[in-house]
């Protein structure tokens, strides 16, 4: 690659772009102010914020969030709104809210995001444990690469919130199992509370969620057994000043076990009144510390490690990032959520080699028509899963089977996407044969227009690219494409007889040509 020329003196720079990412945690309410450099995506942190709401208390014991909970939330956000006001920080797309599962599981959870963006205007996004998984991915990525001795083999990724733990197992770079837990420490504290025994009792109880939590985690991954544990989360950075007498930096941070030991047995014996006094934290975090800390603590007893590795890390500095990077995809990311479908197919035994043919002509397609379809590049990543996938509905009948591709597409586990993504590349796998799209069709008709459109170019390119590999023999590598008035021309050198290709795109071509308004040809150009 060619070194940028040299900016000549008085050439115009693009200032940095201002941007605000808000955690509507269990127990609290954190923003994190900064600027992304366009010229180079570095960020540099501008303003933390930090206030303590108990969201997960209320729907943890009643299942919803109550009313007065609901108005302390409005009144911080609107602090955190008249400070975003006061950094010129106007834009809906330098903002990203996001709510965790004190919100997700409330009964009441849809009147909380109308209140919020009624009184404050911002939108919450739906954010789901998938999503928590990437970008978790995202934040641990930097360590990968600086410190890659500590993930030379298999290595857990461990972060205890307030309402569930989240748990990634990773094979070297790459994310062999991800989970959530319904165990967390404003969880395990509100079991401690509720309590009505003496307190070695109420410790034992926890205790016993945190051991089930454990034996789940592995039969999951066939008692694997990683080398290191690497802890995020505040309570276990606050471990690792404690104890090293020094704040977390960018590097990860080793702990003792038996120094950790000594440190939560030392916690768990006092109240959170004595906590917050002793320590100088909150009265909302010294509640959670004991808990949040034991939990750590156990697994890394189970897994026999001799120390644990902290990293600084946390969902809104990962979030950042992905703003950095105009939110798609790393390849890093991209690699892993490929790799997991992949994985997926395998479980539905699908023709791999069939389908990443396909899928790989379909982006290709999709970037020598960008001129015609004029879709997002985030719209690329749905159309490649979806055309890895478009065939696992074989597994279950060859009747239907696209509308089975759909369903199983639906209700499975792809590592990184969420719900929305998700029914966007079950939807255009369910194009990929028999009639067109319709709002008629179980799915397609509640879609936003703009997704409703995607959906449908995407189907057809997907069509387009499996007609070209029509004999499943991956004959066609090598495609070239030019438009010529109102037909698009397709041409290869790699076979010479194009018959079975060329009779399966007329029949899968209709769709596309009515998109988009051209016709649509194969030809070869081998004498």
């Amino acid at each position: 690659m060619l070194d940028p020329m040299p900016k000549k003196t008085g050439e115009s720079v693009l200032p940095p772009r201002m941007v605000a990412v808000i955690d509507i945690g269990a127990s609290s309410l954190r923003m994190q102010v900064a600027e992304i450099h366009s010229d180079t995506g570095a960020i540099r942190k501008i303003e933390s914020f930090s206030q303590a709401v108990s969201i997960g208390q209320d729907s943890f014991d009643d299942g919803k969030i109550n009313r007065a909970t609901i108005e302390d939330c409005v009144h911080v956000l609107s602090i955190y709104r008249q400070r975003l006001d006061e950094y010129r920080i106007f834009d809906p797309e330098q903002i990203r809210v996001v709510a965790t599962s004190g919100v997700r599981e409330a009964s009441n959870r849809m009147v909380f995001i109308d209140r919020v963006y009624i009184a404050t205007g911002f939108e919450i996004e739906p954010f789901d444990e998938a999503e928590l998984h990437r970008v978790t991915y995202l934040g641990i990525l930097p360590f990968v690469e600086k410190q890659s001795k500590y993930f030379s083999s298999t290595s857990l990724v461990l972060e205890v919130g307030g309402g569930t733990s989240e748990l990634l197992l990773l094979e070297q770079a790459d994310v062999m199992f991800s989970n959530t837990y319904r165990l967390g420490s404003l969880r395990l504290r509100h079991v401690m509370d509720q309590f009505n025994g003496p307190a070695d009792k109420a410790l034992e109880l926890i205790k016993s969620h945190i051991e089930q939590t454990i034996v789940d985690f592995q039969f999951s991954t066939k008692h694997a057994k990683p080398r290191h544990l690497i802890a995020m989360g505040s309570d276990v950075r606050f471990a690792a000043s404690e104890l090293n007498q020094a704040p977390v930096g960018e590097e990860l941070v080793e702990i003792k076990i038996n120094a950790l030991e000594k440190l939560v047995n030392k916690i768990l014996q006092q109240s959170p009144d004595q906590l917050a006094a002793k320590y100088h934290v909150s009265l909302p975090d010294a509640k959670t510390l004991g808990p949040g800390l034991l939990t750590q603590l156990m697994f890394a007893k189970h897994l026999q490690v001799k120390k644990l590795l902290v990293a600084n890390s946390n969902l809104r500095d990962a979030m950042i990032q992905e703003m950095a990077q105009e939110r798609s995809w790393t390849d890093s990311i991209q690699n892993q959520i490929v790799r997991s479908a992949v994985q997926l197919g395998r479980k539905f035994k699908f023709n791999e080699e069939h389908a990443t043919h396909v899928g790989r002509t379909a982006c290709w397609i999709f970037d020598e028509i960008q001129f015609l379809h004029r879709l997002p590049v985030r719209y690329r990543r749905i159309l490649e899963l979806a055309s890895l996938l478009h065939e696992i509905g074989n597994f279950i009948s060859d009747k239907s089977k696209h509308k089975h591709s759909m369903y199983l597409i639906r209700n499975s586990d792809i590592f990184g996407i969420g719900s929305q993504y998700q029914n966007l590349i079950a939807m255009v796998a369910r194009y990929y044969r028999g009639a067109p799209p319709s709002m008629r069709h179980d799915g397609y008709a509640q879609l936003e227009r703009h997704d409703r459109v995607a959906v449908a170019k995407l189907a057809s390119m997907l069509r387009v690219a499996k007609a070209i590999d029509a004999g499943h023999h991956q004959r066609i590598n090598k495609l070239n494409c030019e438009l010529r008035g109102n037909r698009l021309e397709l041409t290869t050198t790699d076979v010479a007889d194009l018959t079975l290709e060329q009779v399966e795109l007329r029949n899968a071509a209709e769709l596309f040509e009515e998109l988009f308004g051209t016709e649509l040809s194969l030809e070869t150009t081998v004498n």
